[in-house]
């Protein structure tokens, strides 16, 4: 009976350590032109840059004429990854912050997915569609 407990014990350690990996999908890692999307007619709200990595440090995403941000990957497995970035000024409503998350699927050279805006002060919250595709290599 101790030895059956000790093996549970250890099975269940093991399990723990384990399901905190996230793996990122082969072949995402490099540059993504992506498009970000609201409303009926899926009218384009930005356009971004993420830098992927082949691993859950270093990804980082670009706004046309703003600073560089730091990416967070929040989860990773099968083809998806799920990014989250800021809080940062957002690009809609000049002078209050957003947080954003983002969560993409990839097949081979492009990404599709959905994101959602949460603004920090009012909790609002904006959700869209997400496309991408490999940037070319320069």
């Amino acid at each position: 009976m101790i030895r059956s407990a000790s093996r549970l014990a250890f099975v269940l350690v093991l399990a723990s350590a384990t399901a905190g990996a996230q793996q990122i999908p082969a072949g995402v890692a490099g540059k993504w032109e992506g498009k970000a999307m609201i409303g009926p007619k899926d009218s384009v709200v930005t356009t971004s840059v993420t830098t992927a990595t082949a691993t859950t440090k270093g990804w980082t995403i670009q706004f046309p004429n703003r600073p560089l941000l730091q990416a967070r990957v929040i989860a990773a497995g099968g083809d998806s990854v799920t990014v989250e970035v800021g809080p940062y000024e957002s690009l809609l409503r000049k002078g209050q912050q957003v947080t954003t998350r983002t969560t993409s699927h990839y097949k081979g050279d492009m990404s599709t997915g959905t994101f959602e805006a949460k603004y920090v002060v009012s909790g609002d919250v904006v959700k869209g569609k997400f496309t991408g595709k490999r940037a070319a290599a320069k």
